[in-house]
């Protein structure tokens, strides 16, 4: 029988997370040696090497990732079980892990204020990734929640709409399309597109779309950021399709214009998701509720949050 202490996974897991000792020690508020010696006991309990170093790199052997799913189970679970017993004294505390879509990150952390005002003992963690990072992040059941476009069925996930996000066509506000109405797609077709990088629920919708009415796109330059993309888009590199929600402020200041082209905004909604079996504590079903049953309503009154009308 393997006979290992939950401080030695405790720290494994974070030298695997971060690949190194000096990163994890600065974590753990450990020395170096001391992380050293666990990591050390570790490997001898288990018998085989679970770190390999390359250079002044450091991996994870073939048992080192097989005991990172163990430990990372374990570490999950035990942050449950502190979860229930909070509850069961009465208290409203807990911790909350939120992954989001980059769009997202345009009005969840309004929505995270507003909540922290209900549960002010509440430690929130957000983290803003594109949709390729969140399907892992679940898959590896390593948030509480995620905030992204309707995922993929069959991958064992929970996930409810809550809030319109409409896709429009941005330009430049003095494009010569600005003004014209109900623009054909095959005139659309003749411009410079700027797209999100590729794992992007934006970009996947984006051309997803145009597949299905048979337009090719000319993609003249991809970025990972939408802020990115709208400085391009300004500067008169192309024309972008973006959410509705990231782009008010410049259609406000008229820096952007969206183009009335046919069968658009696309169509789409943000969901909130998590795994199906598993076990909200608490403070992670009170979210849960404030998101499906105030989050729309909080933004529609909330100056600069508007939930924007369909041009």
């Amino acid at each position: 029988m393997l006979r290992l202490t939950l401080r030695q996974l405790e720290v494994f897991e974070a030298v695997a997370h971060h690949l190194s000792y000096s990163r994890a020690s600065e974590t753990l508020h450990l020395t170096q040696p001391a992380v050293s010696i666990q990591i050390k006991q570790l490997e001898e309990a288990i018998g085989i090497p679970l770190f390999e170093q390359l250079g002044k790199k450091i991996y994870l052997t073939e048992a080192g990732q097989e005991l990172r799913r163990y430990s990372r189970n374990i570490v999950q679970q035990l942050e449950e079980a502190e979860s229930v017993f909070e509850e069961m004294k009465g208290m409203r505390r807990g911790k909350l892990a939120i992954s989001v879509a980059s769009t997202a990150g345009y009005f969840m952390p309004f929505l995270l204020a507003q909540f922290s005002k209900r549960f002010p003992e509440v430690a929130i963690t957000l983290n803003v990734s594109n949709r390729e990072v969140l399907l892992q992040e679940l898959a590896q059941n390593s948030m509480d929640f995620a905030i992204m476009g309707r995922p993929p069925d069959g991958l064992g996930l929970d996930f409810t709409s809550f809030l319109e996000n409409p896709l429009v066509v941005i330009a430049p506000p003095d494009h010569s399309l600005v003004t014209e109405h109900g623009i054909p797609l095959t005139r659309i077709q003749q411009e410079t597109f700027i797209a999100r990088e590729l794992g992007s629920g934006t970009r996947s919708a984006t051309e997803r779309f145009f597949a299905e009415k048979g337009i090719k796109l000319t993609t003249g330059t991809e970025m990972s950021k939408n802020e990115s993309i709208k400085q391009a888009v300004q500067a008169g590199m192309g024309v972008s399709v973006l959410s509705l929600n990231t782009v008010m402020l410049e259609l406000e200041a008229k820096r952007l214009a969206v183009l009335d082209v046919e069968s658009f905004p696309i169509q789409r909604h943000w969901y909130l998701v998590h795994r199906s079996k598993k076990r909200l504590p608490g403070v992670a079903l009170a979210f849960k509720e404030f998101i499906l049953n105030e989050a729309a309503a909080l933004l529609e009154s909330e100056a600069g949050y508007v939930q924007p009308a369909r041009p």
